[in-house]
């Protein structure tokens, strides 16, 4: 039995009926647990022996509209967790859909693992995700006044506002964005002809 196999039976263990989907590729585990079992199912892999899964490296928002350039079927925002176990040496991919497209709303993990506290308040600024029970949730990248949430799929690309200094008034000042948008079609270079060699 290999140590991925270990790994996947003792999660099948603890999750039990939480986890809704596992996935193995890459040589990697990935569970899907539904929104109302994402604490419990953080609680339990942090706290099983079998499991021990001490740290989070990483937490990150995912929008799936328009995943792969393809419909998407199901919740739009999700929240994907890294998790590491210095104990056993070996990792796990935890991931949860938020119910609600309109208001995407998550428990928040700064309780289980403190170092939560940041990535949830970057998935707060850039997709909107609401962290339910985080206790200092504002925006960490963007400007106070930004408006919108820019790693969402359908924010524009050259955003809404724009920030100069104005020498008349002599302090930092917000407009309407004033680039026009383009399309950019990439130079296509030929080795054979590159440099105006032949």
């Amino acid at each position: 039995m290999s140590r991925l196999d270990t790994l996947q039976e003792a999660l099948g263990a603890t999750l039990g009926e939480r986890a809704k989907k596992t996935e193995r590729a890459l040589g990697e585990l990935t569970v899907t647990v539904a929104a109302a079992d994402y604490l419990e199912a953080a609680t339990l892999l942090r706290d099983s022996p079998e499991l021990a899964f001490e740290q989070l490296i990483d937490l990150c928002g995912v929008d799936y509209s328009s995943f792969r350039d393809e419909p998407w079927e199901g919740p739009r925002y999700c929240v994907v967790i890294h998790l590491l176990s210095l104990t056993h040496n070996w990792r796990v991919r935890l991931k949860v859909f938020c119910a609600d497209d309109d208001v995407p709303q998550i428990a928040s993990l700064t309780e289980v693992w403190s170092a939560a506290n940041w990535y949830e308040r970057e998935a707060f600024d850039l997709f909107g995700i609401v962290f339910d029970g985080h206790v200092d949730l504002r925006r960490i990248l963007t400007d106070y006044g930004f408006i919108g949430h820019p790693f969402r799929k359908d924010f524009p690309v050259s955003g809404t506002v724009e920030m100069r200094y104005d020498p008349e008034q002599k302090r930092v000042i917000y407009q309407p964005v004033t680039i026009e948008p383009r399309e950019i079609v990439p130079r296509v270079i030929r080795e054979e002809n590159y440099g105006g060699m032949h």
